[in-house]
């Protein structure tokens, strides 16, 4: 018993039932924010860039006038992040249904984003067994590969470059996780 409420004592059971309520309504909120259109493009903290080590490959497509292609690329990106999203709902659910007692404290007595850390741990395995497809059917509806693969074609023709070939797959899933995640913590911190 940690408190009363009421008059009454709080159980066990009933602190659990609550934690457990609240995460899976900050979840849904956290989710259905990043999973319609534009829940990743137009919010900048999780907005999808180019890949870091191709920063350069836009730079220079940007300088040879190229603005609309490396523009398609960025919201591709960005539209199979939103695809993908909604493949986290069910998993996060699973994993706060699954949450012990013991896990329940740990979350109340944690950090402030200790719930979050939580589902990253438990869940991030599984996120990426169902975003890596997703994101990579959805790269393909939006034309996503042909832009980029349009984009490092060009590069890789100028004339003493590095050529480039990053796994366009692997680096949105992987954005795509910390974007939901981000939203996740800032649900957190609202609860």
């Amino acid at each position: 018993v940690l408190g009363e409420s009421n008059g009454t004592a709080v159980t066990d059971s009933e602190i659990s039932s609550g934690l457990q309520q609240a995460l899976l309504n900050g979840i849904a909120k956290g989710v259905n924010v990043v999973s319609k259109e534009n829940g990743y493009f137009k919010n900048p903290s999780i907005k999808i860039p180019w890949p870091d080590n191709v920063q350069k490959v836009e730079s220079r497509l940007r300088q040879l006038g190229l603005d609309n292609q490396v523009d398609k690329v960025v919201l591709t990106l960005n539209r199979a992040a939103e695809d993908a999203a909604v493949k986290a709902k069910p998993i996060f659910i699973s994993a706060i249904k699954q949450l012990s007692f013991g896990d329940v404290m740990s979350i109340l007595k944690g950090s402030d984003d200790a719930a979050t850390q939580f589902l990253k741990r438990t869940t991030s395995s599984n996120l990426i067994k169902e975003f890596r497809p997703v994101i990579q059917t959805s790269l393909n509806k939006v034309n996503a590969t042909k832009y980029w693969g349009d984009a490092i074609d060009i590069y890789n023709k100028i004339p003493l470059v590095e050529k480039v070939d990053p796994d366009l797959t692997g680096y949105v899933t992987d954005r795509a996780m910390e974007g939901l995640f981000a939203m996740i913590q800032k649900e957190e911190k609202k609860i």
